[in-house]
């Protein structure tokens, strides 16, 4: 079984002290390579750097993700976007973002939050490159955003909509990232009826580790630190909702993570 988590922050700090094993701990349970999510231009300049650091001509263990996320907007001034452009042209960049609109939140205020969301929805569409989504209860104004440009491949990070927004998505074609969210009993249920309409070359699996760890993992501590390893759980979880094999299901959402940034290549 293969697993890619297209979703991990392995720059956290949690990380810092064995970030090598959780590496190794994840290729050991089939769960490789991983997809850094960079959250500002500092993150997504460290997140390129490990990826590199950790590849070699014959064997990529990590690539990247280049942006900036909502509650950062406000940090954005005159150079982001040149940045985030320069970062884009190394080969372990696979996408733009994490960039989005957070309403539940607020760190930033919205009108910058969208100023900054729609600048970098501009170059990814000028370097014709996939979006790395974030969205929380800012559903009308980021889709309206996305209906503006023409952007061939956008996945929703972690999406916790309901059957509306992910109609919405998906007329947009959009790729939808589920993560363990779906196995939290409190505010994950809505998912477990929705993921069986998911078209199978459009499931993405991810952890968003630290965060979300899946709730379900039996004598697992409820507030510990998530892994990519348990991307397995994961996939697991959602293949007995689906009704499908494991092996099926991960061999599709594998195949849809590879034409989604690698162009159904598979360069590692």
């Amino acid at each position: 079984m293969r697993l890619i988590d297209i979703g991990v922050n392995l720059t956290h700090s949690s990380f810092d002290k064995d970030r090598e094993q959780v590496l190794r701990d994840a290729e050991a349970v089939g769960v490789s390579p991983l997809i850094i999510t960079g959250t500002t231009v500092e993150e997504s300049e460290n997140a390129q750097r490990y990826a590199a650091s950790r590849n070699t001509a014959a064997v990529k263990r990590c690539f990247s993700t280049a942006g900036v996320h909502p509650h950062d907007a406000k940090m954005c001034g005159e150079h982001t976007i040149a940045e985030l452009d320069a970062l884009a042209q190394r080969p372990e960049v696979v996408a733009i973002g994490e960039c989005g609109l957070d309403y539940n939140r607020d760190f930033s205020p919205r009108d910058e939050q969208r100023l900054w969301f729609e600048r970098q929805v501009e170059l990814a569409a000028a370097l014709n490159m996939p979006l790395f989504l974030h969205e929380r209860d800012a559903f009308d104004d980021l889709y309206a955003i996305l209906k503006k440009y023409l952007i061939a491949k956008k996945v929703v990070h972690c999406f916790t909509g309901g059957e509306k927004e992910l109609d919405a998505y998906l007329s947009l074609g959009c790729y939808i990232g589920i993560t363990g969210w779906i196995c939290d009993e409190r505010r994950g249920t809505n998912l477990l009826s929705l993921v069986k309409s998911i078209p199978s070359d459009r499931l993405l699996l991810e952890t968003d580790a630290p965060y979300l760890l899946p709730r379900n993992m039996g004598n697992k501590k409820r507030a510990g630190r998530n892994e990519p390893k348990n991307l397995t759980h994961i996939a697991r979880y959602v293949a007995g909702i689906a009704g499908k094999d494991l092996a099926v299901l991960a061999e599709e959402t594998f195949g849809a993570s590879l034409t989604f940034f690698f162009n159904s290549c598979e360069p590692f």
